[in-house]
């Protein structure tokens, strides 16, 4: 009688139309291949990860795959690279009604929008744009617009200038409206930059808050303006 396991042609066309079972395998031989398996399959899935990834199985792979593998990985940063080039800004834009969809609406994914709607002629719409200008550079990841009022809302009051509105994912995320939130024509770079980090805006490097609360100050000022009575004094009077 023939031997089902021979490796035969004749044997290999039964094999194929189920008649014999299929060939017995080793089992050294199953341990190889499965082996083969793994690696092959690591092995493919590299063209696939992320830079983490890579860095991750780094070890799992073989010599020979060292050099697709950084070929990989460079392919990768260089998509990377590309990513973060076109979430860079660095200047503050101005724009339209028009272009408020496409510039604020459809900014991307996980991109801050920082929108100053301003009139010319109002001195502290002119401080808050030099300082608008200045953050722009600072932190180029945020996207900072400024958009002449009446053309971006119309009607919009005149004594709700200035106005910054803070966008992300096209909702909402804070609002600034009129002078008193900003405290006037004192206001400086650092305490705009310390409003918007908290909104969510930017990532400051300040440590804390540079505007010091009004009610210090106020009480700052009467103590320096009142003399302090001395002892001698309490005595005279008594």
């Amino acid at each position: 009688m023939q031997d089902p396991n021979e490796d035969t042609e004749w044997n290999d066309i039964l094999r194929k139309k189920g008649i014999l079972p299929p060939k017995e395998v080793p089992k050294d031989d199953e341990e190889e291949e499965e082996l083969a398996r793994q690696q092959q399959s690591v092995v493919k899935t590299y063209e696939n990860m992320t830079l983490e990834e890579l860095e991750e199985n780094e070890d799992e792979f073989e010599e020979e795959d060292e050099a697709a593998i950084e070929m990989y990985r460079q392919k990768r940063l260089a998509e990377w690279k590309t990513t973060q080039k076109k979430n860079v800004f660095g200047e503050m834009m101005e724009i339209s009604g028009q272009d408020y969809i496409n510039e604020v609406n459809k900014a991307g994914d996980g991109i801050w929008v920082v929108l100053h709607l301003y009139k010319q002629g109002i001195p502290l719409c002119a401080l808050i744009n030099q300082h608008l200008s200045a953050l722009a550079r600072k932190f180029p990841q945020t996207k900072f617009l400024k958009s002449v009022s009446s053309t971006c809302i119309a009607n919009y009051p005149d004594r709700n200038l200035p106005t910054v509105f803070v966008y992300c994912d096209t909702n909402m995320k804070a609002q600034f409206i009129g002078p008193l939130v900003f405290g006037g024509m004192n206001l400086t770079l650092e305490e705009l930059e310390w409003r918007l980090s908290e909104s969510g805006a930017v990532k400051t490097d300040l440590e804390e808050n540079p505007h010091k609360p009004i009610y210090n100050q106020m009480m700052s000022s009467i103590r320096c303006s009142v003399p302090m009575r001395n002892h001698r004094d309490d005595s005279d009077e008594d």
